[in-house]
């Protein structure tokens, strides 16, 4: 069992890394800190693993590339992937420089898009495999003051749709996590408490319920939202 998560040192993508190693999954990392991905190979040591990691920042295409293109890196057998790299980046769209939405649309976006494709095809071509796409509540609706974050999101859910139709007939497996507000680095320094968000490790349980189903259902999306927030 071999895994590819994406923004994995952090929040979301570093809970699912440990619960994957937890539960004998070999795992790629992908992060753009190269000190981050160290410290985490490192914890994940005493679950004698193999783990390997690779600097890359998703916002850049010919690092993404260069990424799937690594000789280094032994590809075979993945049977999970995880698009998790993403960043929320707050305001108004029509105040904000254009750079503000092309910043969230690669790595919110594009970067999912290459690796998908790169991981689709091998997928298709084994017959096995199951893609998760970290999407949000604002994949759904607009959250306020993040309207460059919501069309970005809301076009990850519509790849998600795509990706899905396209390989369900291969018997690979699509889902889309829409978590509401998760307690990862976007919080930093609130004042709320911390057990009024959804925790990293909430998802992390939900995914890995998720692949020990059945062969025959695919779980569409997750909607997982804070109780009282």
């Amino acid at each position: 069992m071999k895994a590819v998560i994406t923004g994995a040192t952090k929040g979301i993508g570093r809970a699912i890394s440990l619960k994957l190693a937890q539960n004998g999954y070999d795992l790629i990392l992908v992060a753009r800190g190269e000190d981050d991905l160290n410290a985490l190979k490192h914890e994940l040591t005493p679950y004698r693993n193999a783990v390997v990691i690779h600097q890359a920042d998703c916002s850049v295409k010919e690092e993404v590339y260069a990424f799937l293109n690594s000789t280094v890196i032994d590809f075979s057998n993945v049977t999970v992937l995880v698009n998790n790299v993403g960043i929320f980046l707050p305001g108004s769209l029509l105040d904000e420089a254009d750079e503000i939405f092309e910043k969230q649309q690669h790595l919110n976006l594009n970067a999912g898009y290459y690796i998908s494709k790169f991981f689709g095809k091998k997928m298709r071509s084994a017959k096995q495999g199951h893609i998760f796409n970290i999407c949000s509540v604002a994949s759904k609706a607009p959250v306020k003051n993040g309207g460059s974050y919501s069309v970005t999101k809301a076009a990850m859910l519509s790849l998600n749709h795509v990706l899905r139709q396209e390989l369900a007939p291969h018997n690979v497996k699509v889902t889309a996590f829409l978590p509401g507000s998760t307690k990862t680095s976007s919080w930093e320094g609130t004042t709320i408490p911390d057990e009024k968000f959804v925790q990293p490790e909430d998802i992390a349980e939900t995914l890995f319920t998720i692949l020990n189903l059945s062969k025959g259902v695919n779980v569409d999306e997750v909607l997982i939202t804070p109780l009282d927030f």
